[in-house]
């Protein structure tokens, strides 16, 4: 699965009407109807969107006739494997009829476009764990977690005798990484899963 990193839009005419897609990242469904909000056109004729975050997903079709404008967009989204993201398309008419399928194709595909221009990043499931670890382990050790990818000390505190690290590593690696601290500290290492 993949994110946004930043918002991205695309416009484009189809037969006199004109349509805007916004697309953003969002990380929970109030930053979804907040985006929503930010990007709705007083002006337009219709603000169609969808939304998607994990499991949970919305469209609305802002009345256009039922399924043409929402959920072409929501397949636009799941098309390309996306996640936590919103896409607004606006539509300003331009007098000419486009039909069921003429518009399915005009909202889905404006949103496509501006799915595929937008910049993305892999999304990489995440744990969280604390290290209690002595003070002879800890250089090491912090230098061989720094050296790990996608894996980052979040917090350090100092304890009389050594220091707690919280670690945020990927869910796939966490085997690997908890085999690795043991080994590194010879089992000194206390490992708190949360």
């Amino acid at each position: 699965m993949f994110t946004l990193t930043t918002a991205s839009s695309h416009s484009q005419e189809i037969k006199r009407s004109r349509f805007l897609a916004i697309a953003g990242p969002v990380a929970d469904e109030q930053a979804a109807k907040d985006f929503i909000a930010e990007h709705a056109a007083a002006d337009a004729n219709h603000n169609c969107w969808a939304w998607r975050i994990g499991q949970i997903y919305r469209f609305n079709d802002d009345g256009e006739p039922s399924g043409t404008a929402g959920k072409p967009i929501l397949q636009a989204i799941d098309g390309q494997e996306l996640d936590n993201v919103v896409v607004v398309v606006t539509r300003w008419f331009g007098g000419v009829l486009l039909g069921s399928g003429g518009l399915i194709r005009a909202y889905g595909g404006t949103a496509a476009l501006c799915l595929q221009a937008a910049e993305k990043t892999k999304i990489v499931p995440m744990v969280s764990l604390a290290i209690e670890v002595q003070f002879s382990d800890l250089a090491l050790l912090k230098s061989r977690l720094s050296s790990l990818r996608d894996t980052v000390i979040t917090a350090e505190q100092f304890i009389a005798t050594g220091a707690v690290l919280t670690l945020s590593i990927p869910a796939a690696n966490a085997d690997d990484t908890l085999r690795m601290i043991t080994d590194l500290t010879s089992g000194r290492a206390m490992i708190d899963r949360g």
